[in-house]
Formats: C-alpha cells, sequence, structure tokens
C-alpha cells in the first residue's frame, strides 16, 4: 500500500467522535477488541497483514459502515492516516509456533512496527496502547511478578525474538513518551485464551483442546508441574479498554491477566474431563527457556483501573471447546461439567 493520505471521514460515513486503529485487529484478541469498540459506538480501522490474523475472524464485521479493513504489513510504514483518536498496536505473532517460524520477522513486527505505529499517532496526537507481554519477565526469578520487576530473558535463545522484541518495544514507547510528550500506555498480557484461538498456534490451551476432541494423545511439555495462569479473552479485552480510557497519568505497564495460577498437567486433566475425551496424557521434552512459572501480581491494575478477571476458568474453557468443536466440524454440544 503506498504512502498515500486517507482522511478518515471517507472510510465508514458519518465521523464519530473517536476512531480507533487496531495493528493486529484480526487476529485472537484483536479482533475481539474491534467487536467490542464498534459496540461501544466507536469507529474502528482494523489493520492487519494476515500473517497469523484470520479475516474469518472480523468478516461478521464487514457490515458494520463504522469498520473497515486495510491489508497492511506494520514492518513498513502504515497509510498516512488522520483523524485518528487512539491505536492499539496488537501487531506481532504472539504464539511458539508462529514466531520461531519466522524470528526475522517477528523482531522487525515489534520493533519497526511499532516505531511505525507510534509516529503515526504522533502525528495524529493519538492515545498509544501497546499490547506487550508477560514474556517480557522471562523465566522469572520473581514470583508473582510485578512490573516492576525487570525479568530474566535469555537474549540470545530462539524465544528471543519475541521476548527482546517486546521489551525494545516498550522501550520505544516510553522514548515517544519523554521526547514527544505521547500519550501512551503498556499493557504486558498474560496467557490468554477464548474462541477465535487459532486450533494450529501451539499455545497450550488450544493444544489441549485439539487433542482431546481428536481423541489424540494429548502432549504436556515436561513434568507438567510448570504453571501458567489463564485469562478468558473477554475479560483482558475489557483491561484494555479500561486503560485505554484511564487519566493520562496511568501509562503503565501494567499487567492484565489471572492470578490464579494453575499447573499445566492440572489443565490438560481438566480439558480432557470437561471434553469427555479418551485421551492418553503423555509427556514429552520442554521447548528451550519454557518458564517454570507464570502469574501476574495485579495489585496495579486493580487499584489504577479497578480491573480483575471474573471469568471461571472452567466457564472460559466451556466456551472454547465449544468454539474448537464447531471450526473442527465436530457438534455443537455444550460443554461444561461443571453444570
Amino acid at each position: 500500500m503506498d504512502s498515500t493520505v486517507i482522511d478518515m471521514t471517507t472510510l465508514a460515513g458519518t465521523r464519530l467522535d473517536c476512531t480507533f486503529l487496531v495493528a493486529g485487529g484480526a487476529g485472537f484478541i484483536g479482533s475481539h477488541l474491534c467487536e467490542r469498540l464498534l459496540q461501544h459506538g466507536h469507529r474502528v480501522l482494523c489493520l492487519d497483514n494476515f500473517h497469523t490474523g484470520r479475516i474469518e475472524n472480523v468478516a461478521h464485521l464487514s457490515g458494520n459502515d463504522r469498520f473497515s479493513v486495510i491489508e497492511h504489513d506494520v514492518a513498513a510504514p502504515p497509510p498516512a492516516l488522520r483523524g485518528i483518536d487512539g491505536i492499539f498496536n496488537l501487531a506481532s505473532p504472539a504464539s511458539p509456533i508462529a514466531y520461531g517460524s519466522d524470528p526475522v520477522g517477528t523482531v522487525r513486527t515489534n520493533v519497526l512496527g511499532t516505531l511505525h505505529l507510534l509516529e503515526l499517532a504522533t502525528a495524529n496526537r493519538a492515545r498509544f496502547l501497546q499490547a506487550s507481554t508477560s514474556e517480557v519477565y522471562g523465566d522469572p526469578l520473581v514470583h508473582p511478578q510485578p512490573e516492576t520487576y525487570w525479568g530474566n530473558v535469555n537474549p540470545t535463545g530462539p524465544r528471543a525474538c519475541y521476548d527482546e522484541g517486546k521489551r525494545c518495544a516498550e522501550t520505544l514507547v516510553f522514548d515517544f513518551q519523554r521526547s514527544q510528550n505521547l500519550d501512551i500506555k503498556v499493557a504486558r498480557i498474560f496467557n490468554t485464551f477464548g474462541p477465535r484461538m487459532r486450533p494450529d498456534d501451539g499455545r497450550v490451551v488450544s493444544n489441549f483442546a485439539v487433542q482431546a476432541l481428536q481423541g489424540a494423545d494429548i502432549t504436556i511439555h515436561g513434568t507438567g508441574a510448570q504453571t501458567r495462569s489463564f485469562c478468558y479473552v473477554d475479560d483482558l479485552v475489557e483491561g484494555l479498554l479500561m486503560l485505554m480510557r484511564s487519566p493520562r497519568a496511568v501509562a503503565g505497564p501494567i499487567n492484565l491477566g489471572n492470578p490464579l495460577e494453575t499447573p499445566v498437567k492440572d489443565l490438560a486433566q481438566l480439558i480432557a474431563w470437561l471434553t469427555g475425551s479418551p485421551s492418553r496424557l503423555v509427556h514429552v521434552p520442554r521447548p528451550q527457556d519454557d518458564p517454570e512459572v507464570r502469574r501476574p501480581d495485579i495489585e496495579r491494575a486493580e487499584r489504577e483501573l479497578g480491573w480483575r478477571p471474573d471469568t471461571h476458568l472452567v466457564e472460559g474453557l466451556a466456551r472454547t471447546i465449544n468454539y474448537f468443536e464447531q471450526i473442527l466440524g465436530g457438534s455443537e454440544r455444550k460443554v461444561g461439567a461443571a453444570e
């Protein structure tokens, strides 16, 4: 796409007070965010190169005249859009399979892409929200992880393209705040799950759910004693919206995640139970630099945003499993042994 100036008033009819650009808007989290912004009456421009995002995630929004899609790779300078009030930067591969398949591209997306979007925000004097990650903490030596912890990251390992890419992106965001007086927000997102996850993304919830539904072995890395904290996507999106509309002084970084810590093996057993699957639990070697523990300290989010996730893990998993049943061609029966 060329750098032609695009007047936002020509993209979606009547100009509304708030126009948001969502980079990575066709992705798992991004598509839910686009949907919620539209429900709040805003205009939304979804920018995505569809490397990991899918047009199917936002197809149901195409009939809304306040929604538009631009296919573009943020690693290249974006079109010179005008009239943008806020930018959400969710543009990055986010699963080990996705970022590991193109590590150089992942770095380019997180560093050059963030730089380009920050320049666009500066030109529009738009508020900028950076979707960072709990991976900036690496394999943490402090538990749970507060925002003041600087992390324990291997800068040369196979995960570094994502971990260090996101860390560098945070640096750029705060540099623009200091040098350009840009209004910025940084959210450190912990493990999130829900409908519209890719079944092949290699994340633990999608892996276990798909394997269980197909009756295949559920593959657990290592002993399964390592822990993760799982936040349902609706709760996460609400946290992003609350952070975006918070006072300027609340810049972050702010952890957004579920403080309930779950061993990976327990998650596998719970998913097998919810699906009624005959799958066996099989242990395989753990990947390099796989974190031993992961749990957010969300005291800052509670204090400064009034945010805390409220979707129970079983409820969220039941909705997610139903989604995977449908896209895998299974029945639409309701799952959830808690009923």
